[in-house]
């Protein structure tokens, strides 16, 4: 019983805000590349790429609670694959945040002159 309800709170502290941050932040673009078609295809590919962890972090969250609050209110011991779902969990929430990038903006470098002072 405490195994499922410290579940329940990792999924709630750790995977929906994770999912939040990173739909919110899903077409933001780097802006590295100089050529318009190799912009177009980097934004492609890391929407695809966000979306799908998305939608993995998304489902598994999802299982996880349904499982975690349904065995609490039943009184049934939870199936074992919950826990691998969890922990996959956990782990597709950090891949999420550390791929969404800072959330403050850097300060811009001055541009200097290139003569010496």
């Amino acid at each position: 019983m405490v195994i499922e309800v410290l579940m329940v709170i990792g999924v709630v502290l750790v995977a929906l805000p994770a999912l939040a941050i990173g739909s919110a932040r899903l077409l933001h673009r780097s802006g590295r590349a100089t050529d318009q078609r190799t912009d177009r295809v980097e934004l492609v590919l890391v929407v695809l790429g966000r979306l799908i962890g998305l939608v993995l972090l998304a489902a598994l969250s999802g299982i996880t609670l349904l499982s975690c609050i349904g065995a609490l209110v039943q009184d049934v011991d939870v199936h074992s694959l919950v826990y691998v779902f969890f922990v996959a969990d956990l782990l597709v929430a950090i891949l999420v945040l550390l791929t969404v990038g800072r959330l403050d903006q850097r300060p811009r470098r001055r541009s200097t002159t290139p003569a010496r002072r």
